[in-house]
């Protein structure tokens, strides 16, 4: 009898499951022990193929979906690729708002999926007719047969986290995890995550990634939105200048802004000292790790879980350039000396 081939039926079968990886090098200096869970590994190269899948799939359950609709949402790159990824697979056109700060190499990829893209001024408020908000909400109102993801405000977020991320951390570390520290952006997946972790041990610290320019942390503090806080960052998919419903403020413990520069750095560290080719969100959330070890959150029997959200291909014009490092200011000695690794052979 003929053994039948072993493959997968597409590549929406490859989403979840994405490997816990111990840090070393870039976490010796600290107490406890700390592990990336590296959501590179989802065939989309991001968290978001999770919510991208689950969302589309509750919506053809419902049947607000049929085939040949059009797919319409924010994003700042992530959540648009694992959209036209799901898209091409289950047969829907995608329309994706983009914001003007999103990587050269995101939008590229958008539009390599098939995708229209609409690029939208980043340095906007959230109800300018230029947003992305705003761009994405006027096209799914002009479209017929069109649905609106809405990620920021959709529960479904939140949820796509609570019954995968969630579980598969829970079972990876066996139930040992003592922090998990993740960004925050639409924060679905902090929330969702969370949420499940906190029902098997409340005594799980959440420990949120806020950026400068963002107004999360102090909402989360204060339950105030203060328009004051919102200046211009660079980080892409942290932070945000608005409060999303699909974050669960009452299951994270605390919060820490991390800066451009700072976060840069870290990102370039991780794939330097670990191996590990992740995005700049990644790096945010390793300088966290080092700011929460400074105010004293964690001892040798800590066992704290980063979510990497995603892959430094989507960075190559960005943190990975050290041209475009060098116009940020962020460049230093140390990384002076690495671009000269290169030389070239006449």
């Amino acid at each position: 009898m003929k053994e039948e081939i072993k493959a997968y039926k597409n590549v929406l079968e490859l989403i979840g499951n994405t490997p816990l990886i111990k840090l070393n090098k870039v976490t010796e200096h600290l107490s406890g022990n700390f592990y990336a869970k590296v959501e590179a590994f989802n065939p989309g190269h991001s968290t978001k193929d999770r919510i991208a899948l689950f969302i589309i799939e509750e919506a053809e359950k419902r049947g607000i979906l049929s085939p040949g609709d059009t797919i319409i949402e924010t994003t700042s790159g992530n959540t648009g690729f694992s959209l036209a990824m799901v898209s091409i697979i289950k047969g829907y056109n995608c329309i994706l708002a983009v914001s003007s700060k999103s990587s050269k190499d995101k939008i590229d990829m958008l539009r390599s999926l098939g995708a229209k893209v609409y690029v939208c001024p980043a340095n906007v408020a959230a109800d300018d007719d230029r947003s992305y908000y705003s761009v994405a909400k006027r096209l799914h109102e002009e479209i017929k047969g069109s649905i609106y993801i809405n990620q920021y405000f959709n529960e479904l977020n939140i949820d796509a986290h609570y019954q995968t991320t969630g579980p598969e951390i829970w079972e990876q570390t066996q139930g040992k995890i003592t922090h998990l520290i993740a960004c925050s952006g639409t924060g679905g997946t902090i929330s969702g995550t969370a949420k499940f972790l906190k029902e098997q041990n409340p005594n799980i610290r959440i420990l949120g990634v806020d950026a400068f320019g963002s107004v999360l942390k102090k909402y989360h503090e204060t339950k105030e939105f203060d328009n004051n806080e919102i200046y211009p960052y660079r980080i892409e998919g942290l932070g945000k200048n608005l409060i999303p419903s699909a974050t669960d403020f009452d299951v994270i413990d605390k919060f820490t802004k991390v800066t451009d520069e700072q976060s840069a750095h870290a990102t370039r560290e991780i794939a330097k000292r670990e191996g590990l080719f992740v995005g700049y969100t990644s790096g945010a959330v390793l300088q966290a790790i080092k700011q929460y070890a400074e105010d004293g959150e964690f001892n040798e029997n800590s066992n704290v879980i980063a979510i990497f959200p995603d892959h430094g291909s989507r960075y190559m014009s960005k943190v990975f350039s050290d041209d475009w490092m060098n116009e940020q200011g962020f460049f230093d000695s140390v990384n002076a000396e690495e671009a000269q690794r290169i030389e070239f052979i006449k």
